[in-house]
């Protein structure tokens, strides 16, 4: 019987001679087309000509493996490989950066010298209970998720037999509350006490807080807004743009095609088509945008946040966010006996059911929305 194949991407033990005062190190490495090939380089000294070929060696399995990760390959590795992979575009910039942080701050620091076949089980479930004690429950969460990638993406390689995340115990936490909607009083109420708010006002954020009662957008989604998303005709406003920050290129809109909710016109109430009216310029080439910045441009939706909670505790409604705005919308619609498919092409939220997903366009025009919320106004 023959003696067996050397896995691909290894090499045997390093053979040294002299030869004329110049060493040679020597060795077989079995590359990824499945040859065996001999491999040497030399150098002035013995330890010299090892260091050369060793060097040679790790650089070959470098550019004939690619991104190849085997058993033995450090977790640091795989983590790059992994980040490599995700980082393609299809992934929203807060998502890849909330990813590249618990990479940087969780996984390499503690688990990067480990090879990639010490990632068991135990070792994966210390690491999170770690995580939880000094981060929390919601870090813990993404680095579950991104150890579950990446070990993924090692059983893609054959360099795990099973992912070891999955067998480690799931993360919980305390129950979170139920959000708490306002009533169309307190909704109404506080749309006047920030217009009494002079820092508010110079902020732009009570035409912003209406807009969010208005149709429930997220802040990011109405600060992309441009005037020609805006049909005062017919009432209504297309969404579909997020603002967002990524990193080395600051603010831009993104318009996701992935996005599971994508292209919808809402109809609006009769009261915010008369702000939107008396907000719009006559020329809307110089400012496309509904709601810019002070100094024009995109609007930060992170500042944005910090300048409506100061409003908020400034109006005595400091339990608010701007979360509560999108809850209340759709807790009107439920009481006025809307449907929860209408709530969520209100919202923007997943599709209901790939069935009502065909006999139902996510192109809506009038979900019901705009006349229940006629009582904010």
């Amino acid at each position: 019987m023959g003696r067996p194949a050397m896995p691909l991407g290894t090499y045997s033990s390093i053979r040294t001679y002299d030869r004329g005062g110049v060493w040679w190190a020597r060795t077989l490495f079995r590359d990824w087309d499945g040859v065996t090939r001999q491999v040497q380089r030399n150098g002035p000294t013995e330890n010299a000509a090892k260091r050369a070929l060793t060097e040679a060696l790790r650089d070959r399995v470098r550019i004939d493996g690619g991104a190849e990760i085997t058993p033995d390959s450090r977790v640091d590795a795989l983590a790059e490989a992994w980040w490599s992979e995700i980082n393609d575009g299809a992934k929203s910039p807060g998502t890849l950066r909330a990813y590249r942080d618990r990479l940087d701050r969780q996984v390499k620091p503690s688990l990067g010298s480990l090879r990639v076949r010490e990632l068991s089980t135990g070792v994966v479930d210390r690491h999170l209970k770690a995580v939880r004690e000094r981060h929390g429950v919601a870090v813990t969460k993404l680095v579950r998720t991104v150890l579950s990638g990446m070990c993924t993406l090692a059983l893609r390689h054959d360099a795990l037999e099973r992912n070891p995340v999955r067998d480690a115990p799931r993360i919980s936490g305390t129950p979170k509350k139920d959000p708490v909607a306002l009533t169309a009083a307190q909704a109404r109420q506080l749309r006047a006490l920030l217009t009494y708010d002079e820092v508010a006002v110079r902020r732009d954020i009570p035409d912003l807080v209406s807009a969010m009662f208005a149709t429930g957008l997220r802040i990011g989604e109405i600060c992309a807004l441009d005037w020609d998303d805006v049909d005062l005709e017919s009432g209504t406003v297309r969404t579909g743009g997020m603002v967002v920050r990524e990193r080395g290129k600051g603010l831009r809109v993104r318009r996701d095609p992935s996005s599971k909710v994508k292209g919808r016109r809402l109809r609006l109430p009769t009261w915010a088509v008369e702000m939107l009216r008396r907000r719009r310029p006559h020329d809307t080439t110089s400012e496309p945008l509904v709601f810019p910045a002070a100094k024009g441009g995109l609007r930060d939706p992170s500042n944005t946040q910090a300048d409506l909670k100061e409003a908020l505790i400034a109006s005595g409604y400091e339990w608010v966010t701007s979360h509560v705005f999108r809850k209340t919308v759709a807790s009107m619609m439920d009481g006025a006996g809307l449907s929860s498919r209408a709530a969520a092409d209100q919202l923007g939220h997943a599709k209901p059911s790939m069935t009502s997903d065909r006999y139902y366009g996510r192109a809506i025009l009038d979900t019901g929305a705009a006349d229940v919320l006629e009582d904010l106004g």
